[in-house]
C-alpha cells in the first residue's frame, strides 16, 4: 500500500500540480481556479497536499463527495476556502479538531445528500475538476477503478462515476506498476471498465502525463504508452499496438489479455 510520503505518489502529485498550472497559463483555468473534486486515499491526499504547498496555485473550493484528511488542514491554512461534500472520512484526531473549532469550521464545510453533491447538472454547471484513481487503464483511455483482474472486487465505485461524467477536466491518476513490477496499471485492454474513453480526459501516472483531449484513438494509444507506462512494459505496448489489426481502433483480440494471463499463470505480467 502506497503511503501519500511515498515517493511515487509524490511524483504524480508534481505531475498532477505540473499539467493544472499549464492548464491555467493557456487559459484553460481561470485565475481564480475551478472547483475541486477528490477522490480518497493516499494518491489523493498527497495531491491535495502539492495543491496546498504551490504558491501558483490560488486558494480554492471543493466540490466533493468525500472530504479526506489533507482537506481539514488546507481549510486551517486558507488554501481551501470552503468545501461541499456529503461526508467526511478523516481521523479522529481531526474530527475532534473540527468539534472544538465550529466556528471557524461551520462556516466552511457544507454537508449535502448525495443527490446533491453528486448531481450531474451541478458539477457541470460549477466546471468541476474531478481527480480520481483507478487499478488500471487500457491504452485508449477506459479506466477500472473497481475490479483487480476484472473478477475481483477491491472497491466500489462511488461518486467517481457521476463526477468524471460531468466534470469539466477529468483526471485520472495511478502509479505505473504494482507489487514490484508485475502488474502494469497500463494494458491494451482493460479487464472491467468503469469510465469509457470518452470521459477521461486526462491519466498521470509517476512517469508523465497523457493529457487525452482532441486525440485520435491511435494519437490517444501512443500518448498514454509513451507518457504513463512503465519503462518495464512500453516495448511491449508499442509493439502490441503497432502489430494489432483494425481500422479506427486497432485490437489483437487473441492478444489483448496475455498480461493479465501472465500475471494468472505466472504471477507477473513479465512472464
Amino acid at each position: 500500500v502506497l503511503d501519500n510520503n511515498n515517493p511515487v505518489c509524490q511524483k504524480i502529485a508534481d505531475n498532477v500540480v505540473t499539467f493544472l498550472l499549464e492548464e491555467m497559463a493557456r487559459g484553460r483555468i481561470p485565475p481564480e481556479f475551478l472547483p475541486l473534486q477528490s477522490g480518497v486515499g493516499n494518491i489523493n491526499n498527497a495531491v491535495m497536499a502539492r495543491l496546498g504547498e504551490n504558491p501558483d496555485i490560488p486558494a480554492f473550493m471543493m466540490y466533493s463527495e468525500v472530504l479526506q484528511e489533507s482537506v481539514v488542514h488546507l481549510l486551517e491554512t486558507g488554501k481551501i476556502t470552503g468545501v461541499s461534500a456529503s461526508s467526511l472520512t478523516i481521523s479522529a484526531g481531526s474530527l475532534r479538531k473540527i468539534y472544538d473549532n465550529m466556528d471557524f469550521f461551520a462556516s466552511r464545510i457544507v454537508l449535502r445528500p448525495q443527490e446533491i453533491s453528486n448531481h450531474p447538472e451541478i458539477i457541470r454547471r460549477l466546471g468541476v475538476i474531478a481527480l480520481n484513481v483507478g487499478l488500471e487503464f487500457d491504452i485508449y483511455g477506459h479506466a477500472n477503478s473497481t475490479h483487480v483482474a476484472g473478477v475481483n472486487l477491491m472497491n466500489g465505485i462511488g461518486g467517481s462515476g457521476d463526477f468524471e461524467r460531468n466534470a469539466w477536466l477529468s483526471i485520472f491518476m495511478a502509479p505505473s506498476i504494482a507489487k514490484d513490477g508485475k502488474i502494469s496499471t497500463i494494458v491494451p485492454m482493460c479487464s472491467h471498465v468503469d469510465h469509457s474513453e470518452h470521459s477521461v480526459k486526462a491519466i498521470v501516472t509517476e512517469q508523465g502525463i497523457a493529457d487525452l483531449r482532441g486525440l485520435s484513438p491511435l494519437q490517444r494509444a501512443r500518448a498514454i504508452i509513451d507518457n504513463c507506462a512503465h519503462p518495464l512494459y512500453r516495448d511491449y505496448l508499442h509493439r502490441y499496438l503497432e502489430s494489432a489489426p483494425g481500422g479506427h481502433i486497432h485490437h489483437d483480440l487473441a492478444h489483448a489479455f496475455d498480461l493479465h494471463r501472465n500475471l494468472l499463470e505466472h504471477g507477473s505480467m513479465l512472464g
